[in-house]
């Protein structure tokens, strides 16, 4: 028996909840943040909160998985576009790093969960598998992008977890310092040598067999 789909009050109020929680894990830290200050922010009661989620923590799981439905939906949707003129490769990566956001006060949110998180075992779990379906999720996007300037990847088990690494370690270069220039280039720099390690070019004689990773 299939479960009955939300009604729109409370679809609305969940919704609430998810918006009012980001504010609040941005303000306070998600390790000092409650429930009261969550429901206050909402203008919601208790009630209201444990009739949607039973903790903090998946309240905030909740907040990253349509973040990231938002940001694959995005970005297909941006790829989907007429694209500029490419001619290479660090071109094509320029194009999609243009459509990625580095949003200060997510990344403050989201640190702190994975530091909290690395402390309980059943919601590590929880985020790696949740990682590994984001991952699954945006490869096939960036095999089409790559296919357009004639890249096959090789691999995409692999490329799809280094992609991630890397915007995430070089995301809070970019936030430390959102001026300083050098720093976006080398984000650049790491995210071509990534793809060019992880993909051969289509129709050549390699593109028939794996490439090994260094």
């Amino acid at each position: 028996m299939s479960t009955p789909a939300p009604t729109r009050r409370r679809q609305q109020t969940r919704q609430r909840l998810l918006d009012a929680a980001l504010v609040v894990f941005a303000r306070e830290g998600f390790g000092r943040s409650t429930v009261e200050q969550v429901c206050e922010q909402a203008g919601f009661t208790r009630g209201a909160f444990y009739s949607n989620f039973t903790s903090l923590d998946e309240l905030f799981l909740a907040i990253w998985e349509q973040r990231s439905d938002e940001m694959q939906s995005d970005l297909a949707a941006f790829l989907t576009q007429e694209p500029p003129p490419v001619s290479s490769l660090r071109e094509a990566v320029e194009h999609v790093l243009s459509a990625v956001p580095l949003d200060d006060e997510w990344y403050r949110v989201t640190a702190e969960f994975t530091a909290h998180a690395l402390r309980n075992p059943a919601l590590r779990r929880v985020m790696a598998r949740r990682e590994e379906r984001i991952e699954a999720g945006l490869m096939p996007t960036l095999e089409a992008l790559l296919a357009r300037v004639g890249r096959r990847v090789v691999d995409p088990a692999a490329l799809g977890p280094a992609l991630v690494a890397c915007h995430d370690g070089t995301s809070v270069q970019c936030l430390i310092e959102p001026d300083n220039v050098a720093v976006r280039q080398r984000r650049t720099d790491l995210f071509v040598l990534l793809v060019t390690a992880h993909t051969v070019e289509a129709g050549s004689a390699t593109d028939t067999a794996p490439q090994e990773t260094p």
